[in-house]
């Protein structure tokens, strides 16, 4: 297997489902365990293309037949625009000679074996005049992995300093988990995290979150339904196994009955329950969780997960990582990986077969002067 030795400072860049903005970091690596991260920033889409995006993700398989040539020069502009944006406002940028694109994803279906994510990666490298690594996802799904979480060998790196076996939650929409204990790592998705509270705290409120949790620890929580929600198969399957952000909605329907306040804090109380239940599949347990995601900032339920597991638990901000910058951060070092040829992904992250390389190094072209 290949080994990264010689540190590389790199650019990582990547727009998530939500499309809230371009987040893009900077970190200097050897692409295994020494990680110094660096400033991040998040830029805003362009309204029309934000607009462009969303109506077509509405109708998502459309990128499998579809070549949308003009949605991904756009994006890529998009892009590269933010990143050199960013090397003008982060002086630690300047030193960086390698750049990850992860680009937009606009339908993931790794049963189909079919991962898609704006970005000609070429036509950025060009742009940017830096190597550039794009299309992470796709050597893993052609396989027969799920293509993601790419962030477990990241956290390995992150955490490597820590006593372990230390556990690294990101509260997202979905929740998920990555368990560390030296050379293992176990990845998986847990459940829900905030995506079911916020769509109910919506729909009583007009509040886009529960801030705080502050509706929630205003309620009571109804055990019985409680107990309904928690029977889900999905919690006994064995990892690696993952989730769609939908997978609880129509489960969820026995809280409707629920005044605002209670329902929040039977949805905030089912969060707690099944980010708990990923202790049924770890090898041993972690004397210390790790919180990432939006979810880190409701302190309702980040005082009722360290009362539920007893242990420490902790913003990720605690041992110096920048909680909104996590992802960018991650693909700049993936793509220092990727480019020595170390793994991205592995059987206990993805569920692919063996440990897989992945990536595509994109080199800028060579620009002729017309004469």
């Amino acid at each position: 297997m290949a080994h990264a030795s010689a540190l590389t400072t790199a650019i990582g860049c990547i727009s998530g489902t939500s499309m809230d903005g371009i987040d893009v970091a900077v970190l200097t690596t050897d692409g295994d365990d020494r990680v110094e991260t660096g400033p991040g920033r998040t830029y805003a889409y362009a309204p029309e293309l934000k607009s462009r995006l969303s109506a077509f993700i509405r109708d998502p398989a459309r990128a499998e037949t579809d070549p949308l040539t003009a949605l991904e020069a756009d994006v890529t502009m998009a892009h590269t625009e933010a990143v050199m944006r960013f090397r003008d406002d982060v002086p630690a940028a300047a030193a960086a000679s390698l750049v990850g694109l992860h680009g937009q994803t606009v339908w993931h279906n790794p049963a189909a074996r079919f991962t898609r994510q704006l970005m000609d990666g070429t036509a950025a490298a060009t742009r940017l005049g830096l190597p550039v690594v794009s299309r992470f996802r796709h050597a893993d799904v052609a396989a027969g992995g799920q293509g993601a979480p790419l962030v477990p060998l990241f956290h390995r790196a992150l955490v490597a300093h820590l006593p372990q076996p230390v556990m690294v939650l990101n509260w997202g929409g979905v929740g998920n988990v990555t368990y560390v204990d030296g050379a293992d790592v176990l990845a998986f998705d847990t459940g829900p995290a905030s995506a079911l509270l916020d769509d109910w705290t919506s729909r009583h409120t007009g509040a886009a979150f529960d801030d705080g949790g502050r509706l929630a620890a205003s309620g009571r929580v109804d055990a019985a339904r409680l107990a309904d929600l928690m029977a889900d198969p999905y919690f006994a399957l064995p990892p690696p196994k993952s989730l769609d952000r939908q997978h609880f909605k129509a489960r969820a329907a026995i809280i409707d009955p629920l005044g605002a306040a209670d329902g929040a804090a039977t949805l905030a109380a089912f969060t707690i329950e099944a980010t708990a239940a990923a202790l049924l599949h770890a090898p041993r347990q972690p004397a210390r969780w790790l919180v990432a995601g939006g979810g880190r900032l409701n302190g309702h339920m980040m005082e009722r997960l360290a009362a539920r597991l007893g242990v420490l638990v902790e913003p990720i901000e605690r041992i110096g990582w920048d909680g909104d910058a996590l992802e960018a951060h991650c693909f700049a070092y993936l793509a220092v990986r990727s480019l020595a040829g170390l793994p991205l992904s592995l059987p206990t992250t993805t569920g692919v077969a063996v440990a897989m390389t992945g990536g595509v190094v994109n080199r800028p072209l060579q620009r002729r002067d017309t004469i």
